[in-house]
């Protein structure tokens, strides 16, 4: 079998604080939109808002209705080759509403004997905030709210988020069990 490539990413959500990143593994010959879903996995998401990739200042999506016209369809392109030459970064946007930028850093590139079947996190560091919490803004303000007993707000984002939620908590092994689950 000839050697496959497998791309080393790290992902950061941009704009937070405390830094929420993934360092993951993903096979070269998978589409753009099984990059998406890896992506949603390893870093705590539910998959359940529109994204983008802007690649070498193409963009890449879901082409749903009313999409750009310079938008091409993310499961017709390997990630292999929309990252092709000497690419660095590109950006992955979640949640046009709450617009979720992530920097994804190409750390490196090797090639294995084997065929990679799913994505495969290394490390990372920081929870995810929750969907639907209104962007980096609604983010701080959830967070202060956690922090306060007082705060008017909450004991309804505590129910909201099950009674949990540690901004610097992050679990490789949850997450590579989210991974694996990505087919």
């Amino acid at each position: 079998m000839a050697p496959q490539p497998v791309f080393q990413l790290r992902i950061r959500l941009e704009g937070i604080d405390p830094p929420v990143w993934r360092r993951i593994l993903v096979p070269g010959g998978a589409k753009l939109s099984r990059l998406h879903d890896i992506f949603q996995a390893a870093m705590g998401w539910t998959s359940s808002h529109l994204h983008s990739f802007t690649i070498d200042g193409t963009l890449y999506g879901m082409q749903v209705e009313d999409y750009p016209d310079e938008e091409l369809d993310e499961t017709e392109h390997t990630v292999f080759v929309a990252l092709r030459g000497n690419l660095r970064r590109f950006v992955y946007e979640y949640d046009f509403g709450d617009s979720w930028t992530h920097e994804v850093v190409v750390e490196d590139v090797s090639w294995s004997p084997y065929v990679l079947k799913h994505g495969v996190c290394l490390d990372g560091q920081g929870a995810c905030p929750p969907e639907d919490v209104g962007g980096t803004g609604g983010y701080e303000e959830f967070l202060e709210a956690l922090a306060d007993p007082l705060h008017e707000e909450h004991d309804n984002y505590l129910v909201w988020v099950g009674f949990k939620f540690d901004p610097a908590v992050f679990n490789v092994a949850a997450a590579n069990a989210a991974l694996q689950r990505v087919r």
